[in-house]
């Protein structure tokens, strides 16, 4: 079976060179304490709408007691919540929709290529396709030490501005 094309080679960005810190993540995602899936930001863009941020996985994941006891395993739902919260990071700061916050819409031929376990070092690359008022499509792929370990194709939905009327962020 033929290697599979990345969406951006990982001689490209730097893991040591971080551009937003999880504070700066917080001024753009609206995810806190266990929902946070970002550690940093290390690569950003534009022209081609690539985004590249990781997360630091420790012992204390909230799913490390639960999911596999003995043998954990982070959940394939968490890797596509760590994907949707890097494009929504990126459409919300370079104000790609009109929304005070970016939803999850859904998930398209989504494939589980390995495992994940705390310790390791979880990035995610994603690539804006399309960006319209109503709906996102990006593309994303994540890796542990540059094996590729999920990829597939998600949409983000503005959420209806009353719903954060009276809710600052944390």
């Amino acid at each position: 079976m033929p290697k599979r094309q990345l969406i951006l080679d990982p001689s490209c960005y730097d893991l040591n060179h971080v551009i937003a810190d999880i504070h700066e993540i917080r001024r753009y995602n609206r995810q806190r304490f266990e929902m946070e899936q970002l550690t940093a930001i290390v690569y950003e863009d534009r022209v081609n709408s690539v985004c590249v941020g990781y997360k630091d996985l420790g012992p204390d994941e909230f799913w490390v007691r639960g999911h596999m006891p003995g043998r954990p395993l982070m959940p394939g739902v968490m890797m596509c919540e760590a994907a949707a919260q890097l494009a929504s990071y990126f459409t919300q700061k370079y104000k790609l929709m009109n929304t005070p916050v970016v939803g999850f819409g859904g998930l398209k031929d989504v494939r589980f290529r390995g495992v994940v376990q705390p310790g390791e070092r979880f990035v995610i690359v994603c690539r804006l396709l399309k960006v319209r008022s109503m709906l996102l499509t990006s593309e994303f792929q994540c890796l542990v030490r540059d094996n590729l370990v999920c990829e597939g194709e998600l949409m983000g939905i503005p959420l209806p501005e009353e719903l954060f009327k009276d809710v600052a962020p944390a």
